[in-house]
């Protein structure tokens, strides 16, 4: 494995259909189960400054709880206004459990 793959989190630390936030290697991030999958994007709305892992997490976006805009959790493209700036996301695998992040 790169070295730039990171341990982040069990699997079993995330809910089912839901978003938990961590910091690892200097990155707020954002991660996601949905749908039996695990993403990961930046934990910070592009727009207000709002932590996203405070926002709602419903049919693969997020919403962000200051404003309601909200991002495709798998891209991390914005869905609505007032967001204007896509959020930065990033590689998630699992093994054995483990979920490991790839960070740049």
């Amino acid at each position: 494995m790169s070295d730039n793959w990171k341990s982040a989190v069990s699997v079993t630390d995330i809910p089912d259909d839901d978003v938990i936030g961590i910091s690892i290697g200097g990155h707020q991030i954002a991660l996601y189960k949905y749908e039996n999958e695990i993403f990961a994007t930046d934990n910070v709305c592009t727009h207000g400054q709002a932590l996203l892992s405070d926002g709602f997490l419903e049919d693969g976006e997020i919403e962000c709880p200051l404003h309601q805009g909200r991002f495709c959790i798998k891209s991390g493209k914005t869905m609505c206004e007032p967001l204007t700036e896509d959020l930065k996301t990033y590689p998630a695998r699992v093994e054995e459990n483990q979920v490991y992040l790839l960070l740049d």
